[in-house]
């Protein structure tokens, strides 16, 4: 006789970058498996991999994990996560005014949200001719900013991928076009307040984010702790 076959429930999100309503489930036994096995190899290939396997399966196929931003994957996460193991999670957290103390706090992942600050543009003002249309950071983009790479070529590494197009004046140069050592000829000869610019686009781009007010039991003096990042939100 045939083991019964269960149903998974189906939740719906709204997609941070686009609005768009998206279906998903939690994830399987196997899936929490194979993540659990990721994290623990502390590879981040592997990691990354098992992270876009999860989103995309746990998404109906409906998602791409490599065409869309990281906000988005982490935002999708989290709530997978939610309806997967608990929305509650406890976290040990470090209180800000003496940095030392901890404490334990408990979070619901249904709370995260992706914020952005107000000042954020992805144009970038090279002169008043020229200007740089940036895109947001994906798996894909990641992948090439290698671990084993000094801090410097990363910053440039992902910048590189992240020019979406460079318009000067009526004529529209899209990346696809552009060969890599036009590219890092373009990137050498900018300015230094023009990569600058190019730096607070990756600084106040949105990011999942959760603020927690905390209170250390020793000084009794109240703090913020801003949790950003999936693997801040692991307890």
């Amino acid at each position: 006789m045939a083991l019964p076959k269960l149903e998974t429930p189906i939740y719906e999100l709204e997609l941070p970058s686009t609005g768009e309503k998206v279906k998903y489930r939690p994830f399987l036994v196997k899936e929490q498996k194979n993540l659990m096995i990721a994290m623990e190899s502390e590879e981040e290939t592997q990691l990354r991999d098992s992270l876009a396997t999860i989103i995309s399966d746990c998404t109906f196929n409906k998602i791409d994990p490599y065409e869309i931003p990281m906000f988005d994957i982490e935002f999708i996460f989290l709530r997978v996560r939610g309806k997967s193991v608990g929305e509650k999670v406890k976290l040990n957290v470090l209180c800000p005014d003496d940095n030392k103390t901890r404490v334990d706090v408990e979070i619901n992942l249904e709370d995260i949200d992706v914020h952005m600050k107000k000042e954020h543009t992805n144009e970038i003002s090279v002169t008043k001719k020229i200007k740089i249309f940036m895109k947001y950071p994906g798996l894909k983009d990641m992948t090439d900013v290698k671990v084993d790479q000094q801090e410097t070529e990363q910053i440039f590494t992902l910048i590189k991928r992240c020019i979406n197009e460079i318009h000067d004046g009526k004529t529209i140069h899209n990346r696809i076009d552009m060969s890599e050592k036009e590219l890092d000829d373009f990137i050498d000869n900018l300015t230094t307040e023009t990569f600058e610019k190019l730096g607070n686009f990756f600084e106040t781009m949105p990011k999942v984010m959760h603020v927690l007010k905390v209170k250390n039991p020793k000084t009794k003096k109240k703090g913020e702790v801003v949790i950003e990042g999936i693997q801040s939100f692991f307890g």
